[in-house]
């Protein structure tokens, strides 16, 4: 156990290779209870956060959910996060849990006075059911064709026993699975019934890290910043140019002009990876720094992702990860360096 963002945390239960592969084939699952959770409600709830994120609002239906960012004027990254429609004036914002009193300061210092802000962080409880198995999983509780139907990015106010559940087809890990927001009075009953199905194991931070990597997400704080942009991260398929929204000037100019560095993924020659803070350097010159890495527990190398000059963010470039007087050898891959097996 760690101290996280206020929070105590376990690293891992079984092992982080363990509950890595165990999602990967199966089901695992994920207290991330410490993620933050905002209510926008109002006449002019949409069009406040239209202004405010990144990706569209005005076509989200109800039921579905969006991943965008919220943005400073000079186009860096306040955070990013996913916002769903719950109701025709009302929004869900999970925010990261290290980033939620600056989330929340900054929402509300935009919002307005049509539009009421709900920080309901501590009183929702939220899980995360990921892996191939997760479907089957859930139709223990919610039956196969409804489990079946709710759609990537989608979902459903759900029964689970006697709890009123937000589930969600969304996660962190590349895999399939889902997402459950509620009453937070309600956590351990919950989580004990998920935990008892055949074939779902708890993972830790440890094994979401790696399972994250794998997949190519960023992390905040880390990956992406309030010093780095959507366009440096790669993550521009995630930004609406055809709206207005706070910052969108400064990324138009840097989408037109390009961005010296670009996030790439890297994937190591043997088992050892590079961690943050290591340089990265092609034919000899310094061109970019490591933000993630660890062991890849499916390609069983080390993987990460870095910051890397532009003309060198190509697949197949051979660059070397370095820290005083550790040398890794390495080659950039664009990202997710590995790849889901459907079926």
């Amino acid at each position: 156990m760690v101290p996280f963002a206020g929070w105590a945390m376990p690293v891992q239960y079984t092992g982080i290779v363990d509950e890595h592969l165990h999602t990967r084939r199966r089901a695992g699952l994920f207290d991330i209870s410490h993620m933050g959770a905002f209510f926008v409600r109002g006449s002019r709830a949409l069009e406040d956060l239209d202004r405010l994120v990144t990706c569209r609002i005005d076509t989200l239906r109800r039921g579905q959910a969006r991943y965008g960012f919220l943005m400073r004027e000079d186009g860096t990254v306040v955070d990013d996060l996913i916002v769903y429609r719950t109701a025709p004036d009302q929004i869900m914002l999970i925010v990261n849990a290290a980033t939620r009193a600056k989330d929340a300061d900054w929402i509300q210092a935009h919002l307005s006075p049509a539009s009421s802000f709900d920080d309901q962080s501590d009183a929702l409880a939220k899980l995360a059911l990921q892996g191939p198995a997760s479907e089957r999983v859930m139709a223990n509780f919610i039956g196969s064709e409804h489990a079946r139907t709710i759609r990537p990015f989608g979902f459903e106010e759900v029964q689970i026993e006697e709890t009123r559940v937000i589930l969600s087809r969304t996660g962190y890990t590349g895999e399939v699975g889902y997402e459950l927001f509620y009453p937070a009075e309600r956590a351990e009953k919950v989580w004990d019934l998920l935990a008892g199905v055949d074939g779902v194991k708890p993972v830790g931070l440890g094994a979401r890290d790696t399972l994250r990597l794998e997949a190519g997400y960023p992390l905040y704080g880390h990956d992406i910043s309030d010093t780095r942009t959507p366009i440096e991260a790669n993550l521009d398929r995630f930004v609406c140019f055809e709206k207005d929204f706070i910052g969108k000037q400064a990324l138009e100019r840097e989408h037109d002009q390009g961005t010296r560095e670009v996030l790439m993924g890297f994937v190591c020659e043997g088992r050892r990876s590079a961690r943050e803070g290591f340089e990265v350097h092609v034919a000899g010159r310094r061109a970019g720094e490591v933000t993630s890495g660890a062991f890849s527990p499916c390609l069983k190398r080390g993987i990460g992702l870095c910051y890397l000059d532009r003309r060198d963010a190509r697949s197949g470039q051979a660059i070397t990860l370095k820290k005083e007087k550790s040398e890794i050898a390495a080659t950039v891959q664009s990202v997710p360096v590995y790849q889901r097996r459907e079926g």
